[in-house]
């Protein structure tokens, strides 16, 4: 007899971790400066790449946006939100945090800032350290390594675009 086993579509999108980032308290925790131009998108790289190999669900939340740039981008499973001057975005995740009401116990928030990790204690969210969470991170970028003697296989899409690359059809 053979067996198949069908998932629900919405169970395809589950995510092992859900987190709330403190963006700006994060970047010097990995290597990035708060000083550079790209620092920002830097880090949502980094990130995307992390909820890749963890499963992960990232809303990172960063300040100081001028005017007219102030919006919410999505990157994948990483999201942005770039708060406009004149609030903080410590401000902008004790409110996430507030509209999320019991379901902020699924998420983990991200910050050194002791305000920021009270509002989490708060509404029971998990709560981390910026340099702790900077160390899984780094953590992340290895996994992918763990086995690097193990063959992954192509689909046969994949393997007919490097025959087609490579001239052999």
């Amino acid at each position: 007899a053979i067996f198949i086993l069908s998932l629900p579509k919405h169970s395809a999108q589950k995510f092992f971790m859900r987190y709330i980032v403190d963006g700006h308290n994060l970047i010097p925790h990995v290597g990035l400066r708060l000083n550079a131009l790209d620092d920002e998108l830097a880090l949502v790289e980094m990130l995307r790449e992390f909820c890749r190999v963890k499963k992960a669900q990232i809303e990172i939340y960063f300040d100081g946006a001028p005017p007219g740039h102030a919006n919410t981008r999505k990157f994948g499973y990483v999201t942005a939100h770039f708060v406009r001057r004149g609030r903080t975005a410590d401000d902008a995740i004790r409110a996430r945090l507030r509209k999320m009401g019991k379901s902020a116990k699924n998420w983990t928030v991200v910050s050194s800032d002791r305000e920021v990790l009270a509002s989490a204690r708060s509404v029971q969210a998990k709560r981390i350290s910026s340099a702790e969470f900077a160390h899984q991170v780094e953590e992340a970028k290895f996994a992918v390594f763990e086995n690097p003697t193990e063959d992954k296989k192509l689909s046969k899409g994949e393997v007919d675009q490097w025959l087609k690359l490579f001239g052999e059809e």
